[in-house]
C-alpha cells in the first residue's frame, strides 16, 4: 500500500488507491492500466470526453463493476472483495435522481437516514445547509430540477461519509445554488472528506479542484493541479489590431516564438496600433490540447 506525504509534513495513506486498473467488455477495453492516488480531504476532478472510461472507473469504486485486472483499495479495503466493509463510508451522487416522488423532501431524507442508521437530527441540518427547509414538507414531485439535485446531495451526506463521489454536482443549479454547493464541497474537504467528482464545467474544475486527472480512451493522460495544467500547457498569445493605409488588420502572435515577438515589436513601432491584448488560456483549452477532443 502506497504512502503519500502531504504538504503539512504529515504522512498519510491515500483514501483511494488505484493500481493498473483494467476493465474490458469483450474485446473492448474501457479502462486500460489506470493508476491513481486520491488523498484524504482532497477535492479531486476526474475528467474526460464521452467514452473515456470515467463512468466505468466510478462504477468499480462504488462496487457496481468488477475490474478485469489491477487492484483498487478504498480506505484500505480492497474492491470488490471487501466492498461490504467499504460501502458504509462513501456517498454517491449520480447524474440522475431516484427520489420517492410522493414523499416530501423531509420524508425522503428520513427514509434514508434510517437506512443509513444516521441520526434523524441530520435531516434538518442538511435541509438547512442545502436551503431546502422551506420546501421540506412539499412532495418531491413538485420540486424543480435544482431542488431535486440538492436533495440528492443532502441524502448522500446523511451518514457523514469519508468519501463522496459526485457526477456533475452542480448540474441544473442556478448561480446561487451552484456557489452554495461548491462552498459545501470545500467545507467537506477541510473536514477531511475525500471528494471525487466528474463535471463538464471547466470553471468548476478551476475553482474547487485541488488536483485533476484527465482520462482519454481509457488511459490516464495526465494528473496535476489545475494551475499547473494551465501554466505548463498555456500558449502565450497576443491579439493585435492596427491600421495600414486605411485598412484594419488583426493578427494573433505567439510570444514563445522569436520571429513573432519581433513582429509584435515591429507592429507597435511602425504601425498605427489600435489594440494589443493577451489571449487568455483556460482549463478548457488545456483539455482540448491534451485530449484533442471537446468535452461533450
Amino acid at each position: 500500500m502506497s504512502i503519500v506525504r502531504r504538504h503539512s509534513g504529515v504522512t498519510v495513506k491515500p483514501t483511494i488507491e488505484i493500481r493498473d486498473l483494467t476493465v474490458k467488455f469483450g474485446s473492448f477495453t474501457a479502462v486500460n492500466k489506470l493508476t491513481l492516488d486520491v488523498n484524504p480531504g482532497e477535492l479531486f476532478g476526474f475528467l474526460g470526453p464521452n467514452g473515456a472510461g470515467k463512468t466505468t472507473t466510478i462504477r468499480v469504486l462504488i462496487g457496481g463493476q468488477r475490474p478485469s485486472g489491477g487492484t483498487v483499495r478504498v480506505a484500505g479495503f480492497r474492491i470488490p472483495d471487501e466492498f461490504e466493509k467499504a460501502k458504509a463510508i462513501f456517498g454517491y451522487v449520480p447524474d440522475t435522481e431516484n427520489h420517492v416522488e410522493e414523499f416530501t423532501g423531509r420524508e425522503n431524507l428520513d427514509l434514508f437516514a434510517r437506512l443509513y442508521n444516521a441520526p434523524l437530527s441530520r435531516v434538518d441540518e442538511l435541509l438547512g445547509k442545502l436551503e431546502l427547509s422551506e420546501a421540506a414538507d412539499v412532495a418531491v414531485r413538485s420540486y424543480s430540477k435544482g431542488m431535486r439535485r440538492k436533495l440528492l446531495i443532502a441524502r448522500e451526506l446523511l451518514h457523514r461519509p469519508r468519501i463522496l463521489y459526485l457526477d456533475e454536482p452542480t448540474a441544473n443549479l442556478d448561480a446561487h445554488s451552484t456557489e452554495l454547493v461548491r462552498n459545501l464541497l470545500r467545507e467537506l474537504g477541510k473536514d477531511g472528506v475525500t471528494v471525487f467528482l466528474t463535471t463538464h464545467n471547466m470553471e468548476e474544475v478551476e475553482q474547487i479542484c485541488d488536483r485533476v486527472a484527465i482520462l482519454c480512451k481509457g488511459e490516464l493522460v495526465e494528473c496535476d493541479t489545475p494551475t499547473n495544467f494551465v501554466t505548463q500547457n498555456a500558449t502565450r498569445l497576443v491579439n493585435t489590431t492596427f491600421e495600414r493605409d486605411g485598412e484594419v488588420i488583426r493578427e494573433s502572435l505567439d510570444l514563445d516564438l522569436d520571429d513573432q515577438r519581433s513582429r509584435l515589436a515591429g507592429i507597435i513601432q511602425d504601425e498605427k496600433c489600435v489594440r494589443v491584448h493577451s489571449q487568455e488560456f483556460d482549463f478548457e483549452d488545456v483539455f482540448l490540447k491534451l485530449t484533442g477532443q471537446a468535452y461533450a
